[in-house]
């Protein structure tokens, strides 16, 4: 059972940067799927990001493409996302996620996935 930590969340202005990190219970392998979700107060939970390293394959979706990177720490047993150009629609709950036998169709749907941390706390002021 892999148990997930989030840290690194806050209140920042827009145009801002921050970096979420994720820190895992155990080593977690490059097949893993790990993935970023977020979920603003009201609205449905929402992909964010999400790679597989032993595939090569990263995914970002489309309103965070370009601003936001997702990061792996091999030795650390961590993954962050980090987050510039931040806006204030970027404010939500962010939560980590880990996943075994992951692809590429399932790498960006939540319920593929089976660890999750607790999540952290975005908050971008415009």
């Amino acid at each position: 059972q892999v148990q997930l930590s989030e840290s690194g969340g806050g209140l920042v202005q827009a145009g801002g940067s921050l970096r979420l990190s994720c820190a895992a219970s155990e080593r977690t392998y490059d097949y893993y799927g790990m993935g970023w979700f977020r979920q603003a107060p009201g609205k449905d939970h929402e992909f964010v990001a999400a790679n597989k390293w032993s595939e090569g394959v990263t995914f970002y979706a489309d309103n965070v493409r370009g601003r936001f990177t997702i990061i792996r720490d091999r030795p650390n047993n961590s993954f962050y996302l980090q987050m510039n150009s931040l806006k204030p629609e970027d404010t939500a709950k962010y939560f980590c996620a880990v996943g075994v036998g992951l692809d590429a169709s399932t790498l960006r749907i939540g319920a593929a996935y089976n660890f999750w941390g607790q999540g952290t706390q975005v908050t971008v002021s415009s």
